[in-house]
Order: C-alpha cells, then structure tokens, then sequence
C-alpha cells in the first residue's frame, strides 16, 4: 500500500474496508499511541489504558464492514475510546476492588491538562446536542446562555415576538435536556473523574 505517512486516513480506512489488513496496520500504528495517552490521562493506569487500545481497535477491526469511509476517522476514534474508558469507569464504580484501583488517585498528579481534556470532552457533549438544535434555535439559544442576553433584547435584535423566544428557548432547553439524559453514563463518568481528580 506504500508508506503510512503518505496515506490519508480515508485512504487507509477505504483500503481497511475492502480487506486490506495493511490498512488497519497504518491506522493502528497510526493511532495506537493517542488513544493509549487519552485513556491513561482518565484512568491512571498503563495496564487499564492498554486495554483500552485492545478493546477500541478490535471493536475497529470486528465491525469493518459498518465503518463509514467518508466519517472523520479519528473523531469517531476518539469518540470509541471515550465511550469504552468511560463505560471502563462506569462498571468500575460498582466494582469496590477496581473503584479503588481507578479513583484511588494521588493528588499530586493533578495536571491541568487532564482537566483540560474532561473539559474538553464535556464540552463535545454540549456541541453535539447543540448541533440537534434548528440554526434559529441555536442562535437563540447562543445569544441566551452564551451572550447573556435578555429575552427582550433577542427579540428586538431578531426582529421576532418575546413569545416566539421564550417558545424557542424552552424548546432547545428541552432538547439539550433530554440530550444530557441519554448521555447520562458518560456524565456520570466525568463527574466521578473530577470528584477524584
């Protein structure tokens, strides 16, 4: 197939996908070494993050034929390994043994880029359920919770009746409620990472 450094990831999952086990190989390589530091960031451990990368890459390589050849292969990758540390963490919190194995954590290794990366991974949950939201509900909403506007001062910018914005804005909050809800395991998840951090 030539060298992995050439080869885009759409290239290397096209060829993965039509049983070139090169493919997997390059984005194994490729990829092995990040989703090993993500889930060693959450989960302190080497030998839990080492199955992580078991567990996120044999999903990839049983589930081939599903891949979508035109999704953005790391974000979906980072999205699998996110979900499996955080399902990881889940069974570890009703686990007494591995909960202690997991959250027992010395403070002294808090790092703020840990907290950057939970931050950041709360803040894709947010992102996805704002993408749920019609492009005027979102603005809306954006200008309400992000901008701190008044919802007289929506309707004045947008031209559009006070009942129009409150109607939308109960709308999208329920949207992002509901969102949060069928989450709710990964944010559980991100609660005991910062209780334990």
């Amino acid at each position: 197939m030539g060298n992995g450094n050439v080869n885009s990831d759409f290239q290397l999952v096209k060829a993965f996908i039509n049983q070139d086990d090169d493919g997997f190989s390059q984005l194994f390589d490729r990829y092995k070494d990040d989703v090993y530091t993500y889930s060693l960031s959450l989960l302190k451990r080497e030998d839990f993050a080492e199955e992580i990368v078991q567990e996120v890459f044999m999903k990839i390589w049983l589930y081939r034929d599903r891949l979508d050849m035109n999704q953005n292969f790391k974000s979906f990758l980072f999205t699998l390994t996110r979900n499996f540390t955080f399902n990881f963490m889940k069974k570890a919190a009703g686990d007494r043994k591995l909960r202690e194995e997991v959250f027992s954590l010395n403070t002294e290794e808090f790092s703020p880029i840990e907290t950057a990366i939970q931050e950041e991974a709360m803040e894709s949950i947010k992102r996805e359920a704002l993408d749920l939201l019609p492009p005027r509900r979102r603005e809306i909403f954006q200008m309400s919770r992000f901008d701190g506007k008044s919802y007289q001062e929506i309707s004045q910018e947008l031209g559009i009746s006070l009942s129009t914005v409150k109607s939308q804005m109960s709308k999208a909050l329920e949207t992002m409620r509901d969102f949060m809800n069928l989450h709710r395991d990964i944010t559980i998840s991100l609660v005991f990472v910062m209780m334990y951090l």
